[in-house]
């Protein structure tokens, strides 16, 4: 299969000093974090890549990069072939906006609470000139909330009217408004219960699998991710650490921060296998470690892992950075 999506060295650099005079005044050096640092990935057309990993380590910094709302520090990404960059500063930006769109974290403060959901809807439909007239835009609308499982009669109500997980399923009605082949799903069912979590992550897949979509999936929660994914890229600090398939992964894990991440979670089996909860904290990323940046919690750590920056390669069928796996101490 042809690759959809394909990441190059991706970097992303925020300056977050503070003001010019005061760091004159106050001799304060210039302040950044490297929110993504040489990320490279693909994903296939209709397959779902996962990314994960703990709070900061960048996965929202790569959905945003990909739909161009940063414009990336270094690298690129290409999207069917041509780099994103290029085509959103040309004519055909709005092709490229209506083949890939985007599903945010929270569903309260992604729809306008000052539109009615049809108006939601319809935005995308008419921005990018795929509906003619009225009628055409309500049955298009109506056509779309009945495929996330919405009534048709919702159309006309606020979303205030409505709970979290239809909230969702708005968002998703709208981001499929233009007929993706991309969506890029940043945490979409983090701010859900875990009832209404599992009724949309079905719904993705089944969507996924009648109009043959491409997903980019952000998550902390390795449950969701074992249930959407068919890929699975483990971030840590901005780096990728691991990339595997789905089954693979978390059979497994070779990377220590992967094992570290899959013995964290409770095991409702009771079989008995040692567990090691996530020790130590994610260190300040104004300040990372040198040389591998899990290196300060990692138990096979040596001077070597805390001098050089392990490199992304490929073994046994996998991506990884890790010098305790290439050298074989694992």
């Amino acid at each position: 299969m042809s690759q959809l999506v394909e990441v190059q060295d991706l970097a992303k650099v925020f300056d977050v000093s503070a003001p010019w005079l005061n760091r004159v005044v106050e001799r304060q050096p210039r302040r950044l974090v490297h929110a993504v640092d040489g990320v490279s990935f693909g994903i296939e057309a209709g397959r779902t890549l996962a990314l994960v990993g703990e709070s900061g380590c960048g996965k929202s910094t790569v959905a945003r990069l990909l739909v161009g709302l940063h414009a990336p520090s270094r690298g690129q990404v290409l999207f069917d072939g041509q780099p994103t960059q290029q085509t959103l500063a040309s004519s055909q930006a709005r092709t490229l906006r209506r083949r890939m769109q985007m599903i945010f974290q929270d569903p309260y403060a992604s729809l306008n609470p000052r539109w009615r959901v049809k108006d939601i809807v319809a935005e995308p439909l008419r921005e990018h000139g795929l509906v003619k007239d009225k009628a055409e835009v309500s049955d298009q609308v109506e056509a779309l909330l009945r495929a996330v499982g919405l009534a048709a009669a919702d159309a006309g109500r606020y979303p205030h009217q409505f709970s979290g997980g239809q909230r969702q399923r708005i968002s998703i009605a709208r981001a499929l408004a233009t007929r993706p082949e991309f969506l890029i799903c940043d945490e979409p069912t983090s701010a859900l219960d875990v009832s209404v979590q599992a009724q949309v992550l079905n719904l993705m897949k089944d969507l996924q699998r009648e109009r043959g979509l491409t997903y980019l999936f952000i998550s902390h929660n390795l449950a969701v991710v074992r249930h959407v994914s068919d890929f699975v890229g483990v971030m840590y600090l901005g780096r990728l650490v691991e990339l595997a398939p789905k089954a693979v992964l978390f059979g497994s894990p070779r990377h220590p921060y992967t094992r570290m991440l899959l013995d964290a979670i409770p095991d409702l089996h009771m079989s008995g296998r040692a567990r090691t909860p996530v020790q130590g904290e994610v260190p300040n990323p104004l300040n990372p470690p040198s040389g591998c940046a899990f290196h300060p919690r990692c138990p096979h750590a040596n001077a070597r892992c805390s001098q050089e920056r392990p490199r992304w390669q490929s073994l046994a069928g996998i991506q990884i950075a890790c010098h305790a796996v290439e050298e074989g101490r694992l």
